[in-house]
């Protein structure tokens, strides 16, 4: 165990956390009450929970790991008992077998019974110990995969299969569930209920943004979608597919005995204190239905705009353009590149009590508290354009509409923002240039749209390098020149805006791969975007028909930063790789 080298307080100190009286005062204060001097810093919140913690690990000599997001192999985790772990707050993260090294997290690190009970378990295994300092809630959570999805799910499999063997059914796999009331008592059944509720918990836990059971020829797959990326994660007999199916349609108050068309619903349930959604939809295949849920969860406030990737130059554009009382902010790009999680997070920034904020969206995903959230139903005849109409006699500030898909909305859209209002929306196409384009093909007329657009952002989503194993590597040269020619396009004011780089020596990183990160390098993902603000000039472009010279003169008149630029800034800076970049800039 590594010696104390100092308490946490002196390292505050020198870490310019706390000021030397601020010290002086907080150990005055743990001598009256009684206390530790972590209990009191803790207490007094002048330091930041994650800075403490930080600053707690290196007065012990340890490194600090969090543990909220790691994936722990189920081999390394059996090192440790279930039981010892929660008791003493420990966890096994990883074992080197080359170097017979065992990696621990530990809440506590100086609790004697811990460290005993560890030092037990390293002479028996013939192991070295290696210590972390952790928090308690990432343990809670990393503690879960104590309960293994598997696991849980083969317990709930048997007793599903004992009632089904003592209803008389087959569960053979080429068999199908039967209809009517024996289906339905087989979901009211625990262990179904247990199985999809098991499904749904570890998507939340393992932030997956969308779920798919579907039947394949002789089992069913369970999915998660991670980072962009399906991987499996169960497979389940295919007995037992469609009462898995009908329980998550009961849960969504869908039809159970309708099968054969499609059904959209959502599922709300309480889950690790807080409120998750799950937008549900049904496709009907040749003999079962494929279920695919999306993730909402709406417990958590929307994310600031730059831990989404908006920085420098960009940011400002947008911070700028946030606190216009009137005119149109459009966000571009295709299906699943964060369009509507940067639309939340700027109304997030605009939203207080003296603004009346109202949405059209399809579906409501997100929900923010002040905010009225409605739902369209265009088989009813509430459409984003009847929506609008009835927005527009609510008395809004700010209108978000979902996604400008037809002239009637794009029309009534420009019309909100000419009269008064912020409105905010979506379009698709494949850069921020290419939204004037479409809005005129929509015969929305170039002086309405010259006069109304504040800002046109186009997104998408790239990997992030694992934070735990980034490295600095070595590119080949031929791609380091594309990185740094680009680079150097960009204006002096631009590059200042992102801190400054060093384009003489760029510095590349990656991620080796860890178990934090399932040995892939990355973890989560980032926006790479470019922005454009309607100035003097681009009004004046619009109004002239758009022509390319002319377009180009404009943008370079703003500083414009395109994606793959801000793609490549993103990899100097160390958040992406630019194999990443260069992936989903292809288009452009």
């Amino acid at each position: 165990m590594p010696i104390i080298i100092s308490d946490v307080g002196k390292v505050l100190v020198n870490q310019e956390k706390l000021t030397f009286q601020q010290y002086q005062d907080l150990k005055k204060q743990a001598e009256k009450d009684q206390t530790t001097l972590e209990q009191v810093i803790l207490k007094s919140k002048i330091v930041e929970y994650k800075d403490f913690l930080l600053a707690k690990a290196e007065s012990l000599g340890l490194n600090y790991v969090s543990l909220e997001n790691k994936q722990i192999k189920r081999e390394v985790l059996q090192v440790i008992p279930a039981n010892l772990a929660k008791n003493y707050q420990i966890l096994a993260i990883d074992l080197d077998k080359s170097t017979r090294v065992l990696s621990v997290a530990m809440v506590e690190p100086k609790d004697s019974k811990a460290l005993e009970a560890l030092r037990f378990i390293a002479r028996e295994l013939e192991v070295r110990l290696e210590y972390f300092l952790t928090d308690v809630e990432g343990l809670k959570i990393a503690l879960k995969q104590y309960e293994n999805i598997g696991e849980e799910v083969d317990k709930a499999l048997k007793s599903a299969k004992e009632r089904y063997e003592s209803m008389g059914m087959e569960t053979q796999d080429e068999t199908k569930t039967k209809s009517g009331k024996e289906l339905e008592e087989v979901i009211k059944h625990a262990p179904v209920a247990k199985m999809v509720y098991v499904i749904l918990r570890h998507a939340v836990e393992g932030k997956a943004s969308d779920i798919h059971i579907e039947p394949m020829d002789n089992f069913t797959r369970v999915r998660y979608r991670i980072d962009g990326a399906l991987s499996t994660s169960i497979t389940l007999p295919l007995y037992i597919h469609d009462a898995v199916v009908a329980r998550v349609k009961v849960m969504a108050n869908l039809k159970i005995d309708e099968t054969r068309i499609p059904q959209d619903g959502r599922i709300r349930i309480e889950m690790q204190d807080r409120d998750v959604e799950f937008r549900l939809s049904t496709l009907p295949l040749q003999e079962h239905e494929k279920v695919v849920m999306r993730v909402l969860d709406t417990g958590g406030s929307a994310p600031a705009l730059n831990s989404l990737g908006y920085i420098g130059r960009n940011l400002d554009v947008i911070r700028r353009n946030l606190t216009k009382p009137n005119g149109m902010i459009l966000v571009t790009g295709p299906t699943g590149s964060g369009k509507s999680m940067t639309l939340f997070s700027c109304l997030n920034i605009i939203n207080s009590e003296d603004v009346n904020i109202s949405t059209l969206e399809d579906p409501v995903e997100y929900r923010l508290p002040g905010v009225n959230h409605s739902q369209i139903h265009p088989q009813v005849g509430f459409t984003f354009a009847s929506g609008l109409r009835a927005l527009l006699r609510q008395d809004p500030n700010i209108i978000m509409v979902g996604e400008i898909r037809d002239y009637e909305t794009a029309e009534l859209a420009i019309h909100a923002a000419m009269t008064g209002h912020l409105v905010l929306s979506t379009l698709h196409t494949n850069s921020a240039i290419d939204s004037i384009p479409r809005l005129l093909d929509m015969k929305i007329e170039p002086y309405l749209l010259s006069t109304t657009l504040n800002v046109l952002i186009a997104q998408r989503l790239v990997k992030t390098i694992c934070a735990d194993c980034k490295e600095e590597i070595t590119l080949d040269a031929s791609l380091v020149t594309t990185v740094v020619d680009q680079l150097k396009e960009l204006s002096p004011e631009a590059l200042k805006g992102y801190g400054g780089l060093n384009l003489e020596k760029p510095v590349f990183y990656r991620g080796r791969g860890c178990p934090r990160c399932g040995q892939s390098g990355f973890k989560g993902r980032i926006s790479i975007c470019e922005i454009i603000e309607n100035t003097a000039s681009l009004t004046r472009t619009i109004n002239s028909g758009m022509k390319p010279e002319e377009v180009q003169k404009a943008l370079q008149e703003q500083d414009f930063i395109t994606m793959r630029q801000d793609g490549f800034v993103k990899c100097l800076l160390g958040y992406t790789a630019p194999e990443e970049v260069l992936a989903v800039t292809k288009a452009g």
